[in-house]
């Protein structure tokens, strides 16, 4: 008998070619793979949430696997604590919990939340989290514009090319522009998300921020449903995974 459970971590993104596993690049999944394989003694296969690509951040992700030992609190502690021992700086593991057995890292998800920080200062301790962009950006044009997107579910338009997903439909819960501190702060919700979108759509939104396109060609950028028509997609290292949420009846 097997049993599931979730693993809640984070990590910095900049070393890694994103989360799932290549054969030509170090990823998350394979180092925390490696780590908890060591540690339990067992082959580890992990489940990852979702797939964060090449230089993207997680402040909060989630990932299960399958073991054949039903574990105590205690247990699940002392075992959190073995593994950050075994693992590098840049990738933290927060907790770990059991699970339904049939409970899923990705399909159980409701939503997913993600930012992206832009700094408009140069700034030595953010260049691996944030954008620099100097320039003058009218944060109120662009969350009109952020607003349009509640209006449409299909968002081909800031989807990567060529991918193999079914449908490019999503349901957006959240997309607005804040300050926060120093640092100029896009924050989306949905129900799931396009490869490249969020920053596909950050990059657009800034083009009418600086006032390359205006509204009305924002929105005919989206039922143009064409990658080609939209803005250029923002550098990974200003884009965090933040939260991930799941029925309150996974565990």
């Amino acid at each position: 008998m097997t049993y599931r459970y979730f693993i809640s971590l984070s990590y910095n993104g900049t070393n890694y070619h994103g989360w799932q596993i290549q054969d030509n690049g170090i990823t998350v999944q394979s180092v925390l793979n490696n780590a908890m394989s060591q540690i339990l003694r067992s082959e580890i296969e992990t489940v990852g949430a979702g797939r964060t690509d090449t230089g993207v951040h997680a402040s909060k992700f989630f990932a299960h696997f399958d073991f054949n030992k039903k574990l105590s609190p205690e247990e699940l502690t002392d075992l959190v604590y073995k593994i950050n021992s075994n693992l590098p700086n840049d990738i933290a593991l927060c907790k770990i919990t059991q699970v339904k057995e049939d409970a899923h890292a990705r399909f159980s998800a409701l939503s997913r939340t993600y930012k992206y920080y832009i700094s408009p200062n140069k700034n030595p301790f953010k260049f691996e989290s944030s954008y620099f962009y100097k320039g003058n950006l009218d944060l109120d044009l662009m969350n009109e514009a952020a607003r349009i997107l509640f209006e449409y579910i299909d968002f081909t338009s800031f989807s990567k090319l060529h991918t193999q997903t079914k449908t490019n439909n999503c349901k957006i819960y959240i997309a607005e522009w804040q300050i926060e501190e120093d640092m100029i702060v896009f924050t989306i919700k949905a129900d799931r998300f396009l490869r490249n979108m969020v920053r596909a759509i950050v990059g657009t939104l800034l083009d009418v921020g600086r006032g390359k396109i205006d509204i009305e060609k924002f929105r005919e950028i989206i039922e143009k449903k064409s990658r080609c028509e939209a803005g250029f997609s923002v550098p990974a290292n200003g884009l965090f995974l933040v939260d991930i949420e799941y029925p309150e009846d996974v565990s």
